[in-house]
């Protein structure tokens, strides 16, 4: 990674979620980085080497398991590969990944990969999401500290039934911020949805949101430019 690619985790850095590099442009203006959703892209390491683009790199590749589309054939690999173009400034892995889940059949493995970064100096963003609700308080604790644990920030999406439960994911950020966690949450749905705004003022060091409100990649997300106006106001 080049010394002009990075990405302070120490703050709060918005991301535009995108399979389209050549949105760029279009992001620049308001996003400090782009997650490039590999998974959802044709041809991504093709699209990686042509990039050109000012902001750093965020390169996600997540499995059906947790989500994404990409097959399991391959998809560290992928990574790997993704890391060593100068932009990329941070690799997301999945925590279940980096505990030992069964990724396919690859030539790196989640160690080698995490080794690779570090080469790079590309931070690791350790993930979990959770499509079916919001888990008790002490569960959201023991996932956010293991994420931490795991990578450079441990990320946290859940999702929201009430207000009440988008609050706990709230309240677990700021414990987490107590504590010296580097964590990155937000709430996915329509009840959790301001805390894709909010969760930075409790101390989220990421939020993401696609450049175009129709393109979102997550329940609830607001549009880049909207939740940059947003941020900027609460902060």
């Amino acid at each position: 990674m080049s010394d002009a690619f990075s990405v302070d985790l120490d703050s709060f850095s918005l991301c535009a979620s995108t399979a389209d590099l050549d949105e760029e442009p279009a992001a620049r203006e308001h996003a400090d980085l782009i997650e490039f959703r590999m998974d959802l892209a044709d041809d991504p390491l093709d699209a990686l080497a042509d990039y050109d683009g000012d902001p750093p790199l965020l390169v996600t590749n997540r499995p059906h398991w947790e989500g994404g589309e990409t097959a399991p054939y391959g998809r560290l690999d992928a990574l790997a590969a993704a890391v060593e173009h100068a932009a990329v400034a941070a690799v997301d892995v999945e925590l279940a990944t980096l505990r030992g889940r069964p990724a396919g059949t690859n030539e790196i493995d989640a160690e080698g990969l995490l080794d690779r970064a570090r080469e790079r100096d590309a931070a690791v963003v350790a993930s979990v999401h959770d499509f079916d609700g919001t888990p008790a308080p002490a569960t959201l604790d023991g996932l956010l500290r293991a994420a931490a644990a795991a990578g450079d920030v441990g990320k946290l999406a859940v999702t929201a039934r009430t207000t009440g439960e988008a609050l706990d994911l709230l309240t677990a950020t700021h414990r987490a911020t107590i504590r010296g966690d580097r964590v990155a949450t937000m709430a996915m749905g329509e009840a959790g949805r301001h805390t894709r705004a909010v969760a930075p003022v409790y101390g989220s060091r990421l939020g993401y949101a696609p450049v175009d409100a129709a393109d979102a990649t997550a329940p609830g997300q607001y549009d880049l430019a909207t939740l940059r106006r947003l941020v900027d106001d609460l902060s």
